[in-house]
């Protein structure tokens, strides 16, 4: 395939990815494993894994920071750009267009019913999402006690309405990595 047709391809995959997710990019991460990781196999499941985790503590909405590693890594500059286009342009277009007529819009009884359902949708997907993630937490003491332990604060964080940052808990993780090589556990971080 032509580098054209490759960067073509990237657009579409994204701009697909963008304009059939709803609810941020918890939810695409789901759509973003399946398309890339299982379908196309543009980066395998361990190596996708490690990108959300970095794309989630750097700036920047997690899909496009996953659009744009993706699609560096098919065809350098111009996929990351094509892909991380391709990944925001649907949301735009869409909001562009709601934003014209947006009372009018919202005023509708049938899209008012639409958003609830698509509301369970994307918790469904953003569990499934998680649920994935925790199948490839390494299957040792450690990193498995730490998964426990980040789970049941995110829980009490959201559950008795704490003032958390989830900065502190992804700051954490990385301590406790960094800990754990340290300690000459280098196997368990990985």
């Amino acid at each position: 395939m032509s580098r054209i047709g490759r960067l073509a391809r990237l657009f579409g995959v994204f701009f697909k990815i963008g304009l059939f997710t709803f609810g941020g990019g918890y939810a695409m991460i789901s759509l973003i494993e399946h398309e890339v990781g299982e379908k196309r196999r543009w980066i395998d499941m361990d190596e996708l894994a490690e990108v959300f985790a970095i794309a989630e503590s750097t700036p920047g909405p997690i899909a496009v920071n996953c659009a744009t590693y993706v699609g560096h890594r098919q065809c350098g500059v111009p996929g990351g750009i094509c892909a991380t286009l391709g990944v925001v342009l649907p949301s735009f277009i869409i909001i562009y267009i709601i934003s014209l007529f947006f009372e009018r819009f919202m005023a509708l009884t049938v899209v008012a019913h639409a958003f609830k359902g698509i509301q369970a949708a994307v918790a469904f997907l953003i569990l499934r999402a998680g649920a994935r993630m925790v199948k490839r937490v390494p299957k040792r003491p450690l990193p498995m006690a730490l998964c426990a332990l980040a789970a049941a604060l995110v829980i009490c964080v959201n559950l008795l309405s704490w003032r958390f940052s989830t900065v502190w808990l992804i700051i954490g993780g990385a301590a406790a990595g960094l800990l754990m090589r340290r300690a000459g556990k280098g196997g368990d971080a990985k």
